[in-house]
């Protein structure tokens, strides 16, 4: 520990952004990274305290405390402070083969259990993280490491998104050969299609592709295992010693109401997956030939993909927009019930809802509020919809408290374009079929805790496909454990360390 009241000799500085003006004039990026200098001294901020919470990766009140990669933050700040870039970047490597993913869409649950932010600001052990794979690229330190040796088995991983591109890293850096399948035309599933380039740059994911593809990893676009009959599950099955199924949870929950059929209401993984690959094949900037320009939209869904969903329509030029939310607005701080080190449930701003207010006047979202009908016009085009208030109540029966309609409370809302943001079911049921394996009773692929096998020995799954919607960071950390499984299925013993 080099700075022992770096905690209290520093104030928490994070990167400056871009004022909501400027950046909603594209999609780029509009964090500006802090100086070198600054970044070691945010380091210092780490109080290298007895228990580093930051790491833990535990359950909590059934909310996640501290990091599931159990990432060696105290380590790499350390080193961070002492200018040991190196260092830094080694141990950071240890634990998290993609930091400059993390670094950028992680909520950063290792913040939330930090030690120092029990009685103040937390370390920002987010971009310091960042700031290390950063200039690791920069510097060149960040290469392409092929195995020196092969164990001539050979597996395919279905789906490259943040878990199966964590599954395949690791199996490739064990030896075996590796074949990553994606349907879309671009790798990264949900890194590529579902989280805007202003929050993830693509080019970050092709820059990553590269060092994979160096270190003897093999993609195939294009490949819709299970549908496409070139890529038949029984020939891959026949072909590879094992299969990871990474495929992910993308059968969108749906709203039922009347009217439901109205041109104009789009799934919102479908609209930010059609307006990033615009972006990709033509290269739009502003506001030029976009679908949201000059609409009221509604983004039904108060989640981190209906902020992304308010970011992109506010630079295709909407008209306007409002969130709607069906839980009641969260405490400004956290309550006596939820104590640190436990996951805060406090109102979180994001940065669509910070740029819908600088540009609107007000937070987009609405509480405790639900679709009660849509309507179109003439033509069948989307013209308003139908809310409708809700207020807690709980069941006398189980116990559980639910959001019920409030009679008389509803009100009408101009929209041509709604976004449905209400999260995913689980797994798509073809692909499960295509394998033979068992699917969960939350229709996600049946696959055990303790090393990721399905009902079929030679098939395992990891990430969404099988624990359900879930943040990056535990898509990583299930696709590192799902490899250390097939590693140790195919060689007797796991050399995944």
């Amino acid at each position: 520990m080099g700075k022992i009241t770096g905690f209290l000799d520093y104030e928490r500085k994070n990167s400056r952004t871009l004022p909501p003006a400027e950046r909603l004039k594209n999609f780029r990026e509009f964090h500006v990274p802090l100086e070198e200098e600054e970044q070691e001294r945010q380091g210092a901020r780490c109080m290298d305290c007895g228990v580093p919470f930051c790491q833990s990766g535990c359950m909590l009140c059934g909310m996640t405390s501290g990091c599931p990669l159990n990432n060696l933050c105290p380590e790499w700040n350390d080193a961070l402070y002492h200018s040991n870039w190196d260092l830094a970047f080694r141990r950071l490597l240890k634990t998290n083969a993609f930091p400059e993913f993390t670094g950028r869409v992680c909520p950063a649950l290792c913040e939330a259990a930090c030690t120092c932010g029990l009685h103040g600001p937390a370390v920002s052990i987010r971009e310091n993280e960042l700031s290390i794979i950063e200039h690791a690229f920069l510097s060149g330190t960040m290469k392409a490491k092929p195995p020196k040796v092969r164990t001539g088995k050979k597996i395919a991983v279905i789906g490259s998104g943040p878990a199966g591109l964590s599954a395949a890293y690791w199996l490739n850096q064990r030896g075996h050969s590796v074949t990553v399948y994606e349907r879309s035309d671009r790798i990264g599933g949900l890194l590529m299609y579902g989280i805007p380039n202003m929050k993830l740059d693509k080019s970050m994911i092709a820059r990553r592709q590269a060092l994979l593809e160096a270190e003897g990893i093999t993609f195939v676009t294009g490949a819709d295992v299970g549908k496409d009959g070139a890529y038949a599950a029984a020939k891959l099955k026949q072909d590879y010693d094992s299969i990871v199924l990474a495929c992910g949870a993308s059968n969108p929950r749906d709203i039922k109401a009347p009217g439901r059929e109205s041109e104009g209401i789009y799934f919102a993984v479908d609209y930010l997956s059609r307006t990033t690959k615009t972006l990709l094949d033509t290269g739009f900037q502003d506001n030029g030939g976009t679908a949201a320009a000059g609409k009221n939209v509604v983004v039904i869904g108060g989640g981190d993909t209906g902020n992304d969903c308010v970011g992109t329509v506010l630079r295709q030029g909407a008209k306007s927009v409002v969130q709607l939310e069906m839980m009641p607005k969260p405490p400004a701080e956290r309550t006596a019930d939820n104590s640190w080190p436990e996951w805060p449930r406090v109102l979180k701003t994001d940065y669509g809802q910070e740029e819908a207010a600088s540009l609107f006047g007000s937070d987009p979202r609405v509480y405790q509020t639900t679709v009660k009908e849509f309507k179109a016009d003439k033509n069948g085009k989307l013209k308003s919809l139908v809310t409708i208030s809700l207020k807690p109540q709980r069941d006398e029966k189980t116990g559980r408290m639910n959001m019920v309609p409030v009679e008389g409370s509803e009100k009408e809302l101009k929209a041509e374009l709604v976004l449905i943001a209400a999260g995913f079911l689980g797994a798509q049921s073809y692909v499960a079929d295509a394998f033979s394996v068992k699917l969960s009773p939350r229709t996600t692929i049946d696959a055990n805790d303790s090393d990721f096998a399905t009902s079929d020995p030679k098939v395992f799954a990891c990430g969404d496909v099988r624990r359900g919607q879930s943040l990056v960071v535990w898509a990583l950390h299930e696709g590192y454990a799902a490899a250390s499984s097939v590693d140790k299925k195919l060689m007797g013993y796991t050399g995944i360390e």
